[in-house]
């Protein structure tokens, strides 16, 4: 990424050249794909649209840590310790454990590679087999393939349950903890061990590098189904080209499913939530209860006045959460499944010397009527269960809902 700043605002719109980029980014997702390491699928909000923040309440603060303590502590370690030591990984350990005592999940340090991987992730770029991995009955399984990934070619199926990674025991990991060992190279293979059927299944995959669209859609029965998977530089494009075919194709409703879309670009999401909103506030930021600023939509809606229903669920948030509370408020959308995640919050992710990137909160958004999402999620306007039962026997009650709605 450059230094300009963005939170969903892609960089090529940004006209700004600060060091640092405001962002508010969602959360590490329950399912991922294999190629990801994040479930905060990333918002980024531009600093040209919301002010640049400081909080006051801190200025009072030193100006400098007292590190007397820690110098001392390396003293100890480099004359005593019986092994070797890396300067380099004490000092990013340092850096991390500067900001994990600030106690904010969503303030975070990331090294070099870090950086370059959360880069990679937002644009939708990795390198693995290309599954999407969630949990069901405490069980780690695949929840789909990426069409033409190494995993569809390799003969992987959905409902698929993971019990080995090339010869470790995968049934007590996490989706974060299987993603990163899966990880690897393009061109090396990686070992799985599946049960299917109640049937131990071995295959070995070669992983390769996986470009994954933001956006796909499709018509079905007159209605448009449009599915965002993360908001991103080519998600507003994606988006607004679909809107257009949608209506070159004269559909009578449309379908939006974000979910399990963890965020990405705040910007993109805007520009998405303009398909349907005419000059319409999107998002405001809030400081003691006042707006300080606020993100309008353009005026040229696309879909404006065409019925339309949206998809959410616990893994919808941040700039997903904010395009559902926009369209939710302005009235132009039903919202339909679960309550969605919850993360209300604006981060800055401000370019480090070394490579690395600081995400730090500045700041809380709110929904155009005012409300602040955070831990408190959004409600669905029709709540649907999406049971373990209805995934492995391939039903999709929230989907199906949505679209009988639209059809009546």
């Amino acid at each position: 990424m450059n230094d300009s700043k963005t939170e969903n605002s892609s960089t090529k719109l940004n006209t700004k050249t600060k060091s640092s980029k405001k962002i508010s980014l969602g959360l590490f997702l329950v399912s991922i794909l294999i190629a990801f390491t994040v479930g905060t699928r990333t918002q980024f909000i531009g600093d040209y649209f919301f002010s640049p923040y400081t909080n006051k309440g801190n200025q009072t603060l030193s100006s400098n840590l007292d590190l007397t303590e820690t110098q001392k502590i390396y003293d100890i370690l480099r004359k005593k310790y019986d092994g070797k030591l890396d300067t380099k990984t004490l000092e990013e350990g340092l850096q991390k454990g500067l900001v994990d005592a600030v106690g904010d999940p969503y303030t975070t340090y990331f090294t070099q590679k870090e950086a370059e991987q959360f880069t990679d992730d937002l644009n939708g770029t990795f390198t693995g087999i290309g599954a999407e991995l969630g949990i069901q009955n405490k069980q780690l399984v695949v929840i789909a393939p990426v069409d033409g990934s190494p995993a569809q070619k390799a003969g992987v199926r959905a409902g698929d349950a993971i019990v080995k990674i090339g010869d470790e025991d995968a049934t007590k990991l996490t989706v974060e903890e299987a993603v990163t060992k899966i990880r690897g190279e393009a061109g090396t293979d990686v070992k799985i061990v599946f049960v299917r059927d109640g049937k131990p299944l071995e295959i070995i995959i070669t992983r390769a590098e996986i470009s994954v669209p933001s956006v796909t859609s499709k018509v079905v029965d007159g209605i448009g189904y449009l599915k965002i998977s993360r908001f991103s530089d080519d998600t507003a494009g994606l988006a607004k080209q679909a809107a257009t075919d949608f209506k070159k194709q004269n559909v009578r409703g449309v379908v939006v499913d974000v979910r399990d879309n963890g965020g990405g670009l705040l910007d993109s999401s805007v520009q998405v939530a303009g398909i349907w909103l005419n000059n319409k506030v999107v998002v405001e930021e809030r400081e003691g209860g006042k707006t300080t600023d606020s993100l309008r939509t353009s005026n040229n809606p696309i879909l404006e006045g065409i019925p339309t229903a949206m998809l959410i669920n616990g893994g919808s948030a941040s700039a997903s959460e904010i395009l559902a509370g926009a369209l939710h408020d302005h009235g132009v959308a039903t919202l339909i499944g679960e309550k969605s995640f919850g993360k209300g919050s604006v981060q800055e992710l401000i370019d480090l010397p070394s490579g690395g990137k600081l995400k730090v909160t500045v700041a809380r958004w709110y929904t155009p009527k005012g409300k602040n999402i955070d831990k408190a999620g959004i409600m669905p306007d029709e709540e649907v269960k999406l049971t373990a039962d209805d995934f492995n026997n391939g039903r999709d009650p929230q989907k199906d809902r949505a679209f009988s709605n639209l059809k009546k």
